[in-house]
């Protein structure tokens, strides 16, 4: 490992003018004008890791390219092949917008002191690429890996994963692997490394209530017609009592309460509320009572509108009554939660409250079932270790509150487990404005990663 390590810590700067590189390519799956720029995005991919010694091939779908890349000569040593990891990440971003709140531009690095600005430097490219200078480390000098290894970087996990499962039953025998390395969530803090044992699933859809056929004069038809945006206003505003529980009636089906454990490893996260509300800026927080708000944040299901629309919204005032109002919905689940049968609950109920002054419209989007995975076993106490290796502090367990839909998919398909080794910190923006990711982390998660291979041998 000593050359491993050296090389690694002298090749920091070269590691992140390319990390630059990687970042300055838009390649956000969502939106049809970047289509280019995401297969882009995957040939430069390609071209790196062929570069740092990885077989490497460029894999077409119905949708965005996945990139795999192997530690070269997968044989058979002595009649018994080592075992064999995968990692798992993604190149494609989420859309960069509002571009007017961002303090430079999204896909031109900025770096101030150790931390990195760019849409996409947390989520995914950063820790994708921190599992790549590991591999590097070990090919470039000569030090033999103990197990092989298959990364598989995708281009469509943004948007819900849509052709990686057929990929992954097409060469599922190829892909017959021990554990699923991922590092796409995050960590309280570069003190509190973490090992996530679960992740909260997701159900989205879009709604849409449709008025009079044409926007109307305000004053000479209000009063006489319901307003669309009011109505899916009242509609949505139902949907939350006082004390932050989902009205929507078997919305919390399969929902199981916390184990005192689970409570106890709560208790070792670090911050508190004050500082929660001073990160994100809001006067004060609000959530499910009964749960603290890392609980709330990672252990109980959600009903949150994404985003809400309707009528005029230039400059100025324009007295109209819009013919529709739209929200954009995602429910995040938990585990023992089945999206569909969710799906089912919050559409009939919607119909249900839906006043007939209006006609409602649902467009249903992606879903994924909530991951869990017990802590105690083999592969999580050697990822553990690795962690506290490469961070030098004692790890903690975690639930994410974020949805990696794939995972679950690597179970049923490949009948592996995932081990959820994030890199991101609490306050990194993912999704949002000024994503940035620090470069600590970036560094010892080289580290981590380079360890973890020796750990799990």
């Amino acid at each position: 490992m000593d050359k491993v390590l050296a090389y690694l810590k002298q090749n920091q700067q070269r590691f992140l003018a390319e990390f630059c590189d990687y970042l300055r390519f838009p390649s956000v799956s969502a939106q049809p004008k970047h289509k280019q720029d995401v297969y882009a995005c995957a040939e430069w991919l390609v071209a790196h890791c062929r570069r740092i010694g990885l077989e490497t091939r460029l894999c077409p779908t119905g949708g965005h390219p996945i990139v795999i890349a192997k530690t070269p000569g997968r044989k058979a040593e002595s009649g018994k092949r080592k075992p064999h990891f995968m990692v798992y990440g993604h190149y494609d971003v989420q859309p960069p917008e509002p571009l007017e709140l961002w303090k430079s531009p999204p896909f031109e690095p900025r770096i101030v002191g150790k931390t990195i600005f760019a849409r996409g430097s947390t989520d995914n490219k950063g820790q994708n690429f921190a599992h790549l200078k590991a591999v590097e480390a070990y090919l470039k000098t000569g030090t033999p890996l103990p197990c092989d290894l298959t990364f598989v970087i995708e281009g469509e996990e943004e948007v819900g994963s849509e052709n990686l499962s057929a990929f992954l039953k097409t060469n599922k025998q190829e892909l017959d692997c021990e554990a699923v390395v991922i590092s796409d969530t995050g960590m309280p803090s570069t003190k509190h490394p973490s090992l996530g044992y679960s992740l909260r699933g997701i159900m989205a859809f879009e709604i849409t209530l449709h008025g009079p056929a044409r926007d109307l004069h305000s004053g000479g038809f209000g009063g006489a017609v319901d307003n669309p945006a009011m109505a899916l206003s009242q509609l949505l505003g139902s949907l939350r009592d006082k004390n932050g529980r989902i009205t929507i009636p078997g919305f919390y089906d399969g929902v199981k309460p916390l184990t005192a454990y689970e409570r106890k490893e709560y208790s070792r996260l670090p911050g508190s509320d004050a500082a929660l509300q001073k990160m994100i800026g809001v006067k004060k927080l609000f959530g499910e009572r009964g749960f603290t708000s890392s609980e709330q944040r990672s252990a109980r299901p959600t009903f949150e509108i994404n985003g809400l629309t309707s009528g005029y919204q230039g400059e100025g005032s324009k007295t109209i009554i819009p013919s529709w109002a739209r929200a954009k919905i995602t429910c995040r689940l938990v585990p023992d939660q089945q999206p569909e049968h969710i799906r089912k609950k919050v559409l009939a109920h919607l119909k249900h409250i839906c006043p007939p002054t209006v006609r409602m419209e649902i467009e249903a989007g992606h879903g994924a079932e909530a991951y869990f995975v017990s802590p105690t076993g083999p592969k999580a106490q050697a990822s553990l270790r690795a962690l506290e290796k490469a961070f030098g502090c004692k790890p903690i367990l975690t639930r994410e509150g974020g949805s990696i839909p794939i995972v679950n998919q690597f179970k049923k398909i490949l009948g592996a487990d995932s081990l959820l080794l994030g890199l991101g910190l609490p306050d990194d923006a993912a999704h949002s404005p000024n994503e940035k990711f620090s470069l600590d982390c970036f560094e010892k998660g080289q580290l981590m990663s380079a360890y973890l291979w020796q750990e799990l041998k």
